[in-house]
């Protein structure tokens, strides 16, 4: 039987990485999925630039539970929306 491979220690210098493992609760599937939504939405806002209050809307919206810590999946839904991209064009 091989030994358990041992635990992973959290970077305590990342702090997206930090906010990230706070969010999922260090779960590494929930991690995981959090990094990808966050790649995609970075690459998103530069190649779609969306306005200043778009992002400050869906950042306020993917705050978790009022800790400042950021959903990037809800972060990522909010800033794809074609509801959110609408009312763009009535601004």
């Amino acid at each position: 039987m091989a030994p358990a491979a041992p635990a992973k220690t959290p970077p305590l210098r990342d702090p997206v990485f930090l906010n990230i493992g706070f969010v999922c609760q260090w779960q590494e599937e929930c991690i995981q999925k959090q990094q990808k939504a966050m790649k995609q939405a970075l690459a998103y806002g530069k190649k779609a630039k969306p306005s200043n209050w778009q992002v400050q809307f869906c950042n306020r919206r993917a705050t978790f539970r009022r800790s400042g810590r950021i959903d990037w999946i809800s972060y990522y839904s909010c800033i794809r929306s074609p509801k959110v991209r609408e009312s763009t064009a009535s601004r």
